[in-house]
């Protein structure tokens, strides 16, 4: 799918450039939130180490020390962004499925153990099927996904659901190219020192697009 992420902001914090000296709460070192806002500001010429202060906390969710105004910025995943929007707290200033370079490619991508796809092949496509067909469904039953979502103990509201699904991009999965994804964000992992292998040898080693294009050309939209 395209997008899903939002950094959101305190209201006088207009840009990622505005970030430099300010408190961006992460879960932890390392973590997924931590690794896109890094990218971000270094995107915009931020130094990530030095201008930004990360603040951590294990027992709280960043989105409540924001709430609390305890951190300036964070990044948020639905429902998150969907909640601070319905009570009117902070405001976006990065949306990955509309603001670019981020919604111009992938934001989720399936990965699987190696081994197992080599050993099970014919598994590993209807896998990938389901969840193809799953977004196909994301993107033409708005209502009936969102049902599922909750009926499934997923995300606690309704209206939430329906709001994630709409803002999203699931029906993008045919146009984008996976490759051109791993390039975009393994390029920039590495030129932020996050990861030394340069992108030609993490594609060449560690990708293999066989089953996403036999599958697109199965389930035609």
């Amino acid at each position: 799918m395209v997008g899903c992420v939002e950094l959101f902001a305190r209201e006088d914090i207009r840009s990622v450039a505005d970030l430099r000296g300010k408190r961006v709460g992460i879960q932890a070192l390392g973590s997924v939130p931590n690794i896109f806002v890094v990218l971000m500001a270094a995107h915009v010429g931020l130094d990530p180490d030095k201008d930004i202060d990360w603040v951590t906390d294990p027992k709280v969710k960043p989105k409540e020390l924001f709430i609390d105004g305890k951190i300036d910025a964070f990044l948020g995943f639905p429902p998150e962004p969907q909640d601070l929007r319905s009570r009117g707290i902070g405001h976006v200033i990065v949306n990955t499925a509309v603001d670019r370079p981020w919604s111009e490619y992938y934001c989720c991508m399936l990965g699987g153990n190696r081994d197992y796809i080599r050993d099970h092949p014919v598994a590993t496509k209807h896998a990938l099927r389901a969840v193809f067909k799953a977004a196909d469904l994301c993107a033409t039953d708005l209502a009936g996904a969102a049902r599922r979502m909750v009926d499934g103990g997923f995300i606690p509201r309704y209206d939430y659901a329906l709001q994630t699904l709409s803002e999203n991009s699931y029906d993008k999965w045919r146009e984008y190219d996976p490759e051109d994804t791993m390039r975009f964000f393994a390029l920039r992992l590495h030129d932020t020192g996050l990861i030394k292998t340069i992108p030609t040898k993490i594609i060449a080693e560690n990708t293999d697009w066989r089953f996403f294009n036999e599958l697109k050309r199965e389930l035609k939209a």
